[in-house]
């Protein structure tokens, strides 16, 4: 509810991470990378359904889901040079760091 809100996301995979299980967590993070709020909103709302999520496992191309208004280009070129590192880096820093278990959700805040 304010403009000096901020969301971020940490991905803690409860299986090996591999590139046809992580689509939905690279398309979040090329999101977040690329695209202007209201873009990212869109997108994310899309992404974020189950169907979307089914339909992403049965080899459907991310590009399918684009919404009007984002960088197409831009979301593309990321998404597709977008490593595994950076998952198995926020995989270990939850584990690690946060202590949570494999898959494990939480909510973490730093506010006033």
């Amino acid at each position: 509810t304010s403009s000096y809100t901020r969301v971020g996301i940490l991905n803690n995979p409860s299986s090996k991470v591999k590139e046809d299980n992580t689509a939905i967590a690279r398309g979040i993070l090329a999101t977040f990378l690329t695209q202007n709020n209201s873009s990212l909103k869109s997108f994310l709302s899309k992404l974020t359904k189950e169907e979307t999520a089914k339909s992403l496992a049965a080899g459907t191309k991310i590009a399918k889901f684009l919404t009007p208004g984002m960088d197409d280009d831009a979301f593309e070129k990321k998404y597709n040079t977008l490593g595994l590192d950076i998952i198995k880096t926020h995989q270990m820093f939850c584990q690690e760091v946060l202590k949570l278990l494999p898959g494990q959700m939480a909510v973490v805040s730093n506010g006033r």
